[in-house]
């Protein structure tokens, strides 16, 4: 059946035949995803962007820029700033319970948060998290066949903790240079790395193997070079653990 967005699922053995060969010769998947919460007017958060520059260059951590937009009003408003990953954020830390929302700061697999320029804070936080039962757990593949892309989820196994989620597309722009004019950083060219352009939910997973295809063209917008699809416990407003993601280029 096929949705008012384009998304359409694949349904019956045939489904099932096509998630399993697709995820049998997918990447080996990654043990983390890092979202950064920047801003062109945080002169704090260069350092941090260095970073995620570096952990882009990681095959085994998905490293994601989401630019906030609540520090525009100091005198440069970001270009690459969404509402939606302020919004994220916000309800990352009211998952957590810490109310801590702040530039530059990372959340590690959806569960642990840290300052976005420590990047051993980052390293110990992946290893913490990937020791709680079900996270990046669930096999997950991306290909690109004509104009679609088909997204395969695998079956939970056993683990309780990922037997459901949300399944999203992040479509990124793997660098983005800048130029500066005002504010904080006034004057500086900076690159951000792996900048999320779009967000699209594709579907509803619940614990068993399935199959979704989306048309590219919902994807493939102005600098989108590549694409992120994960899942995740909870749901966009209340996020919670990540239980599997992989990232492919569209190049």
């Amino acid at each position: 059946m096929k949705s008012s967005q384009g998304i359409s699922r694949w349904t019956g053995a045939a489904s099932v035949c096509a998630v399993l060969a697709m995820i049998g010769t997918a990447h080996s998947q990654p043990r983390a995803v890092v979202e950064l919460f920047t801003s062109q007017g945080c002169s704090s958060c260069p350092p941090a962007d260095k970073i995620i520059g570096d952990l882009a260059r990681d095959p085994s951590v998905i490293a994601l820029s989401l630019p906030i937009d609540y520090w525009d009003y100091l005198g440069w408003k970001d270009t690459l700033a969404d509402a939606r990953f302020s919004a994220r954020q916000k309800s990352y830390s009211q998952m957590r319970g810490d109310r801590d929302v702040y530039t530059p700061q990372v959340v590690i697999n959806g569960t642990q948060q840290a300052i976005g320029s420590d990047r051993s804070k980052i390293e110990s936080a992946i290893t913490d998290t990937r020791k709680n039962d079900g996270v990046m757990s669930v096999p997950v593949s991306l290909t690109i066949s004509g104009k679609q892309v088909n997204v395969a989820v695998a079956a939970s196994g056993n683990s309780p903790y990922a037997a459901r989620g949300e399944v999203w597309i992040f479509a990124v722009s793997k660098a983005v240079p800048i130029s500066i004019g005002r504010g904080e950083n006034r004057g500086q060219a900076l690159t951000y790395y792996n900048v999320v352009r779009n967000w699209l939910k594709v579907g509803d997973w619940t614990g068993t193997a399935e199959s979704w295809t989306v048309p590219l063209e919902n994807i493939r917008l102005e600098g989108v070079d590549a694409a992120v699809v994960y899942v995740q416990n909870g749901t966009r407003d209340n996020p919670g653990a990540m239980l599997g993601a992989t990232m492919t280029s569209l190049q």
